[in-house]
């Protein structure tokens, strides 16, 4: 049952990935942003009726919206369909929820259709930074339409009773966003950032498991022996030493060395593993993370440190510090967060994984943090 909030795209990777499998009226992705044209037919960025959007949250950017020109009508929208909602002889016919942005009218409007209509649809005058954000939740109950102009903090803007369709339309709904004008000069909308705010590279895989599950790190050996021989004078080793073992011989005037507390493991050559955490909101989440190569390697004398932000450094609001639930035992690391703790999650977002040795820091692992909302209370 796949929900719309594991649904991650920030368009930076210039592919129509295979989740936009229903993309119509020839939409592109070019400079980390999916371009939807606004003409007098249809276009959009468009998933298969594959997906459930109840106990789901989905949230985008819309950082461009068509310019008005000489059409009554010209707008960007996004959507959450029904199945069946072009087929005039179905009850679902027509049905979605969603916002609809109107350059001619200034308008956003918070639409729940069925038939393509909602005489109850709440509008507000739209801005493009305040809404810049658009975001639909619904949690068993409700439908909520939100608005953001940075995707932390958010406004709540209509709040309506979940349609029937919604809760029994498990796999079978899709996310549209389209742009359209009746005339006019054709241009475009732009979309970014969905379901994150991390607008790096995206990369998308899976991994077997779910609460208890263990990740495998290989690193590479550094020189290990005996060396025989003499430092001339004037010789000099800068930096950090990364060669392990026995030197025989003599060291000559102004030769010097870097302390054997300052070398780096191994596994510091290597640069970060992807590793995707997908968290279980209100249950225990524990992986542990294992150093393999070389057999004898540990991390004694090393602390990990680990965050989980909306996006990257500066950038991103921390959402948890979990180095509180980190604990370093030879080789691995194990994270074990109380459900208590994951009770507080409700956001995706992105996290790292470093280890600590006095001036040594060798980041191990890095990815997103998807989050599954718990609907058990």
């Amino acid at each position: 049952m796949p929900s719309l909030s594991t649904l991650v795209d920030n368009f930076n990777d210039a592919t129509i990935g295979p989740n936009w499998g229903n993309a119509y009226g020839g939409v592109t992705e070019t400079g980390g942003k999916a371009h939807v044209p606004c003409t007098t037919g249809f276009a959009g960025y468009q998933t298969a009726y594959s997906w459930t959007f109840a106990g789901a949250t989905l949230y985008v950017a819309v950082t461009t919206v068509p310019a008005a020109s000489t059409a009554t009508e010209a707008y960007a929208s996004v959507f959450v369909n029904a199945p069946n909602i072009g087929d005039n002889t179905d009850p679902l016919y027509g049905c979605r929820i969603g916002f609809v942005i109107n350059t001619v009218t200034g308008k956003l409007r918070c639409k729940n259709d069925a038939a393509y209509f909602d005489a109850g649809s709440v509008d507000i005058t739209y801005s493009a930074t305040t809404h810049k954000f658009l975001r639909l939740r619904e949690d068993g109950t409700n439908v909520y339409w939100d608005t953001s102009p940075d995707g932390s903090t958010w406004t709540n803007r209509r709040t309506l009773a979940t349609p029937a369709w919604v809760t029994a339309s498990t796999e079978a709904c899709a996310v549209d966003l389209s742009a359209h004008r009746d005339a006019g000069t054709t241009d475009e909308a732009q979309y970014d950032l969905f379901n994150t705010l991390a607008d790096g590279a995206v990369y998308t895989g899976t991994a077997t498991g779910s609460g208890l599950s263990t990740a495998t790190v290989t690193g590479k050996r550094t020189a290990v022996g005996a060396a025989t021989g003499s430092a001339q004078a004037n010789a000099s080793v800068t930096g950090i030493a990364t060669y392990h073992g026995a030197a025989t011989g003599g060291a000559h005037s102004n030769a010097s060395a870097v302390s054997a507390g300052n070398e780096f493991p191994g596994v510091a050559e290597m640069s970060a593993g992807p590793w995707d955490l997908r968290i279980e909101q209100g249950s225990t989440f524990m992986q542990t993370y294992t150093v393999s190569e070389p057999a004898d390697f540990t991390w004694t004398g090393w602390t990990a440190r680990a965050q989980i932000r909306t996006a990257p450094a500066d950038n991103g609001a921390l959402l948890l510090d979990l180095n509180d639930y980190l604990t370093v035992t030879g080789a691995a690391v194990r994270l074990a967060i109380p459900a208590a703790v994951t009770e507080t999650l409700d956001r995706n977002g992105v996290w790292d994984l470093e280890m600590v040795n006095g001036p040594a820091v060798v980041r191990m692992l890095e990815g997103k943090v998807r989050v599954s909302l718990e609907v058990t209370r």
